[in-house]
């Protein structure tokens, strides 16, 4: 299957920085795509680089088989984009906006679909964009990205300044757009909205490539606390010398340990125990991606 987006060593140097560092990513049609990272991580650079709004210092990227340099304007028209730093034009109304931004798709517009988004959004499209709050231009803003229900989404923090509710909002639409075939790929630091929507995501750092995971995965290799607490004295600190598991805490009838990825070894070192109790938490997807920040700093 063609891929829906492809970066094969693409690099971004500005002067002695280098924004992105020989990334290499394949994304498939139908598929939520999360790509993390802190800030001047090289995300927004990505972007840009697939819109060929810059161009790159090396390598190459395609997007449903169309070179991203070569011919941009075969990309543009089978994507739809939501900048992080989205403007629009204070003077005109919702509804004039989305008619000025559908003259220039190829295709022309679902008209329902679009007054359908709109209500979903709780977006009044009759005033002026000047008057929304950043909330209401984000709305906005992804309305203007799904004109024409392009098969490519390319969004820079899509839920930037929208409440909860709307945030649901969004992500329910964006799993149906994945559902209809589109590929969803969205810059984000909002750890939650990736938990929700992503099958896959890609962890940059610096502009480099840390990791591509399933989301789960990436739980699965996360460092964790457990807590365990013993009818009597507890075991002996010889009896957890295992791979990924570090004794922390001794305390009367309790013992805490960090884990770094699956507990099925220490499980089966407190099944020869009487145990009263076993406590873990589930890493949160900041504790992972930091685990592979310092990973990627050592």
């Amino acid at each position: 299957m063609q891929p829906a987006i492809l970066c094969e060593g693409l690099s971004k140097r500005y002067d002695s920085q280098l924004a992105l560092d020989g990334l290499d990513l394949r994304v498939e049609p139908g598929e939520i795509f999360g790509f993390l990272g802190p800030n001047g991580a090289g995300k927004s650079t990505t972007i840009r680089l697939l819109l060929d709004l810059i161009r790159p210092t090396a390598g190459r990227a395609a997007i449903l088989g169309f070179d991203c340099r070569r011919q941009s304007h075969e990309v543009r028209a089978r994507t739809g984009y939501l900048p992080g730093d989205l403007r629009l034009y204070p003077g005109l109304t919702g509804h004039q906006t989305i008619d000025l931004i559908a003259g220039l798709r190829r295709g022309g517009v679902d008209r329902s679909y679009v007054a359908g988004l709109a209500e979903r959004l709780s977006l009044d499209l009759s005033r002026h964009a000047g008057a929304y709050s950043k909330g209401t231009r984000q709305k906005l803003g992804v309305v203007l990205a799904l004109l024409g229900r392009p098969p490519v989404l390319l969004l820079d923090e899509p839920t930037s300044g929208l409440d909860p509710l709307m945030q649901h909002a969004v992500w329910e639409i964006l799993r149906e757009e994945a559902a209809r075939g589109a590929a969803v790929f969205f810059s984000s630091h909002v750890m939650s909205e990736v938990e929700q929507v992503c099958t896959r995501v890609a962890i940059l750092r610096e502009g480099r490539l840390a990791a591509v995971e399933p989301v789960g995965s990436l739980r699965a290799r996360a460092v964790r606390h457990v807590e365990v607490s013993f009818a009597g004295e507890p075991p002996p600190a010889a009896a957890f010398v295992l791979p990924g598991v570090r004794e922390l805490r001794r305390e009367r009838a309790e013992l805490e340990f960090e884990v770094t990825g699956e507990v099925d070894a220490l499980l089966k070192a407190l099944a020869h125990y009487h145990v009263v109790d076993f406590r873990t938490a589930q890493p949160t997807l900041d504790e992972v991606l930091m685990s592979y920040y310092r990973g990627s700093a050592a």
